[in-house]
This record gives structure tokens, C-alpha cells and sequence, in this order.
């Protein structure tokens, strides 16, 4: 079983790079994408929720986020982060990667779009909702942030590993860089639609009423790149190493790396 497994393994590490290593870069880099957007997109409509939320008649300027709220709208999801890196980092040992790695994508899924959802007739209900998902959001983050780096770890060869996984990282910088083109994009359409006056001209107008729409149409896109590396994932195999080593069954390892990587393994 032992020599079983050290051929398997011996495999990956001396395997050319070839197109399924960049399979796992795109599906990998994608959740890494993911997490970036969904971390980093909330503060570019936090100004927008202090104006519709938070706004007083006859204030000489637009109104913002009370220090507190806008503290836990920013920081709930880096709480859940932390959470959730401990507690799948653990499940992904205990049940596999690959399975663990799709439920965190479904859960990013889920909480992306009820951030968008968060409802409640008054700013407090509203904010509290927000928050209470974004943790799960969060809370999904943390268990995409590792399980993306190990997976592309566990498909590199041993000469290009390093690279594959910078490239894997690399990924965070486009998911904030797309964070702001959408919320660039969505706020230039519904301005073109919905003209409105500055704040200085006519206070109570300066926001229209579709502007609500905004924030939640820029939180739950981050569920659109989650949903497409869900359906990436699935046509991956579980890892060989994991397979192998922990799920202790060479010859499936062996089976799945011939075809990844287009030769004959025997178990």
C-alpha cells in the first residue's frame, strides 16, 4: 500500500505542467477571487447606506454610518473569517477537500445573496440583518481561503508549485479590482436612469428611492463567480494526496490522476 501510494504521489510531483494544472489555478484563483470581492465590496457602499439610512432633515450634509454600525458592517465578515478558517480547515481533514471546498462555495452563495436581501422596516433592523449574514458570509471566506491554497498545492509538481500557488493568491488583487468596476458600473446606470439633484440643491431628492437597490446589487454579484467555481469544482476529483494518504484508498488516487494527468497509473 505504501509503494501504492508513493507512486501516485511520485506522479504529481514529477508531472509536466499541462492544462489541467491550470484547470485547478482558474478554479482554485476563482474562489480566491471570490473571497476578495465579497470581502472588500462592502465598504464601497457603506457611504451610500449612511445616505439612505441614516440621513436627517435639515442636516447640511449627506448622512453616514454611526462609528459602531459601520465598524460591525466592516469587521462582522472578518470574524466569521476567522471562525471558519478553524472550523473547516478541520472538516476538510476530516471529510475531504473537495467536498468541503463546494459547501463553503454554496454557503458564499447563500450569504451573498441574503446580504443583498437583508430587510427590515427601519435602519436598525436593516443593519442588523446585514450583518448577521455577512458573518456567514464571512464564515464561508474562512474556509475557501485555505482549502483553495491547499487544493492547488496537492495538484502542482514540485517544480512549478510555488508559482501556481502566487498565481492562486494573485487572484485577491482582480476580485477587489472587480469589486470597484461593478460598483462603478451599477452606480453609472442607475444615474443615467434615475437623474437626481445634489445634495446642495435639494436634500431629500439628492437619494432616490431605487438608490436602495445599489448596495444590495453590488453584495449579491459575489454570488455569481461562487456559483460558477461550484460548477468548476465539481468536475475536479478529490486530491491524490488526500485520497492516498488520509482516505488511505490508492487505487481511486490512481484512477483519478490517470486521467488528470493522461497516463497509465496502476494501483
Amino acid at each position: 500500500m505504501a509503494k501504492d501510494q508513493l507512486q501516485v504521489l511520485n506522479a504529481l510531483d514529477v508531472a509536466k505542467t499541462q492544462w489541467y494544472h491550470f484547470t485547478a489555478i482558474i478554479i482554485a484563483g476563482m474562489g480566491f477571487f471570490t473571497d476578495a470581492y465579497d470581502l472588500f465590496c462592502i465598504s464601497l457602499v457603506t457611504k451610500l447606506l449612511g445616505g439612505i439610512y441614516y440621513h436627517k432633515e435639515g442636516d447640511s450634509t449627506p448622512g453616514t454610518l454611526p462609528s459602531n454600525v459601520s465598524a460591525a458592517i466592516n469587521g462582522v465578515a472578518f470574524c466569521g473569517t476567522l471562525a471558519g478558517q478553524l472550523f473547516f480547515g478541520w472538516l476538510g481533514d476530516k471529510m475531504g477537500r473537495k467536498r468541503v471546498y463546494g459547501m463553503t462555495l454554496l454557503l458564499m452563495v447563500i450569504s451573498s445573496v441574503a446580504s443583498g436581501l437583508s430587510f427590515g422596516s427601519g435602519s436598525k433592523s436593516v443593519m442588523a440583518t446585514l450583518c448577521f449574514f455577512r458573518f456567514w458570509l464571512g464564515f464561508g471566506i474562512g474556509g475557501d481561503y485555505p482549502l483553495s491554497a491547499t487544493i492547488m498545492s496537492k495538484y502542482a509538481n514540485k517544480n512549478t508549485r510555488g508559482a501556481f500557488i502566487a498565481s492562486v493568491f494573485g487572484m485577491q488583487g482582480l476580485g477587489i479590482l472587480a469589486g470597484g468596476m461593478i460598483a462603478i458600473i451599477v452606480s453609472a446606470v442607475f444615474k443615467a436612469y434615475y437623474p437626481a439633484p445634489s445634495y446642495e440643491i435639494d436634500a431629500n431628492l439628492s437619494t432616490v428611492p431605487e438608490a436602495d437597490y445599489i448596495w444590495r446589487i453590488i453584495l449579491m454579484f459575489g454570488a455569481f463567480p461562487a456559483l460558477l467555481t461550484y460548477y468548476w469544482h465539481t468536475k475536479m476529483p478529490e486530491t491524490s494526496r488526500y485520497t492516498a494518504l488520509v482516505a488511505k484508498n490508492a487505487k481511486q488516487a490512481a484512477a483519478d490522476m490517470s486521467k488528470v494527468l493522461q497516463v497509465d497509473l496502476e494501483s
